[in-house]
């Protein structure tokens, strides 16, 4: 009985520090992490393996975000994860213990990997998240999850005024995407824009990066140029402006 009454008190007193270390904002993440080290105290006992931790992971909304833990020697001690916004614990080992069904743990056996797959994720993700090894007191390496939509713009829009004769140009942006978009196209009231069609002056140039950027350039602008023009990215929603092609008052 003496033993398990220190086993419950030692229990209650890791609650409670937890609770205060992470009541605060992202402050937890500096403070946390002095009192408690993510290195081991001997050479033979458990430890993470940061080289193979991104302390920021940016997943896109409606799709599947891992965060994965990497642990060395782990022995017989096991690795939870644990959601910091509610202090909810996730998963322990390779069980779930949550019943939203978005989030499981995954680990093949022999490896040294802890996986937390969450599937369709939401805005409502977006936090930290820790990986736990359960030695005495427990040692924990956190996660940034930013879980973001993307955002297509087209500069100048939603209307834009140009005269006859003139150049139009349409600068297309796409941010907060996970990578670049393998594909981008272009619409010209609801048709595919033809960079070989007979009209010719028309031209495309595309830079892929943290940001997507797509120029559209129509030279000598007519009034059958008018309309609807839509920038189309294949991992983003398309968007649209308006251009007016306006008479010169010369004419």
């Amino acid at each position: 009985m003496y033993k398990m009454a220190t086993h419950l008190m030692t229990l209650l007193l890791f609650i409670l520090y937890y609770t205060e270390a992470y009541s605060g904002s992202k402050e937890f993440n500096t403070e946390f992490l002095h009192d408690w080290p993510t290195q081991p105290s001997t050479l033979n006992g458990p430890y993470f393996d940061v080289s193979g931790m991104p302390a920021n992971v940016t997943g896109l909304v409606g799709k599947t975000v891992y965060l994965v833990c990497k642990v060395k020697n782990l022995g017989n001690r096991t690795v939870s994860w644990v959601r910091h916004r509610d202090i909810h614990l996730l998963t322990v080992g390779r069980y779930t213990y949550t019943s939203d069904q978005r989030f499981e743990a995954m680990h093949s056996p022999h490896t040294e990997e802890w996986t937390l797959r969450i599937r369709n994720a939401q805005k409502r993700d977006t936090g930290i998240y820790e990986c736990q090894i359960s030695t005495t007191p427990p040692i924990g390496q956190p996660a940034y999850l930013s879980v973001v939509e993307p955002i297509t713009e087209i500069l100048g829009g939603p209307d834009l005024f140009l005269n006859k004769g003139s150049t139009i140009n349409l600068t297309c942006i796409v941010r907060f995407a996970p990578e670049p978009s393998p594909t981008l196209s272009w619409a010209h009231n609801r048709e595919t824009i033809n960079f070989d069609s007979p009209r010719g002056g028309i031209s495309l140039v595309t830079e892929k990066g943290v940001l997507t950027t797509s120029r559209l350039l129509v030279q000598n602008a007519m009034q059958s140029d008018s309309g609807v023009y839509t920038c189309d990215p294949s991992n983003a929603n398309p968007t649209s402006v308006r251009v007016h092609i306006l008479n010169d008052d010369k004419d």
